[in-house]
């Protein structure tokens, strides 16, 4: 069952006040690459690319919810 307009609008609201998004570029046909290998790695795409930047920035889960 679809979600409807009214959860549609709930959800991007939630989404809005919650979330930044990052965009990035990468050559084509390297996403199905990246996004075989993190559901390989038991991850979403984003989730294993926020990993891979909080990792490179040495921090840890609780300073990630904390500080960032």
């Amino acid at each position: 069952m679809p979600a409807s307009k009214a959860q549609q609008k709930a959800v991007a609201k939630y989404m809005k006040n919650n979330y930044d998004e990052i965009k990035i570029r990468i050559k084509k046909g390297d996403k199905e690459r990246f996004k075989a290998y993190a559901e390989s790695q038991g991850k979403s795409l984003n989730s294993y690319i926020a990993d891979l930047m909080y990792a490179d920035m040495q921090l840890s889960a609780v300073e990630e919810e904390t500080d960032v």
